[in-house]
């Protein structure tokens, strides 16, 4: 009973936190710098062996006043972060949906550094968008587990994700021709 009653509370996103949207534009291009932190529970987690899969979405909106803000473009990036104690190494994976890119560490920190950061990504090129006012937002989720569907919808109470935490960069104008 009391199991049941722990997967029914609502999860947090207690400690995790994405590190500021940078969105720079340089040349035609819009360059985009982010990272995430986590928070002691999941860095203990990982310590112990315990893999942790990550899936971040770098997307671009454009704002409306009157409007929801309209969804331009954007990339996804699920990572994988998995510890061995024992053998002291640690293997990331990163996948953006047509490369997959598998390192192995001695360190533990320099994997975090390279898994949980995006520096210099190349979202678009500004020459393809409405001069208009925008902004980039991120969003980080990491799954538990992942259920079938049928057992997912029918265990609704049952949560899939550890964690989600989004984070808006500041609005800037762009769009047309320079």
């Amino acid at each position: 009973l009391s199991v049941l009653f722990q997967l029914m509370l609502p999860l947090s996103a207690y400690g995790a936190e994405i590190v500021s949207p940078d969105a720079r534009l340089i040349k035609d291009e819009l360059i985009v710098s982010t990272g995430l932190v986590l928070d002691d529970k999941n860095l203990n987690d990982l310590k112990n062996g315990i893999s942790k899969e990550l899936t971040f979405h770098v997307d671009l909106f454009r704002v409306w006043k009157t409007w929801p803000d309209e969804f331009i473009s954007g990339k996804k990036f699920v990572r994988t972060l998995k510890s061995d104690p024992v053998k002291k190494e640690h293997v990331a994976t990163s996948f953006d949906g047509s490369t997959i890119i598998e390192k192995r560490f001695r360190d533990f920190d320099s994997m975090l550094r390279w898994t949980l950061s995006i520096k210099d990504l190349s979202l678009l090129n500004i020459r393809e968008l409405e001069p208009a006012g925008y902004f980039v937002r991120v969003t980080v989720e990491s799954r538990i587990r992942n259920l079938p569907h049928v057992i997912g919808y029918m265990l609704f109470f049952v949560p899939e994700k550890d964690f989600r935490v989004t984070k808006d960069s500041p609005a800037f104008n762009a769009g047309g021709v320079r």
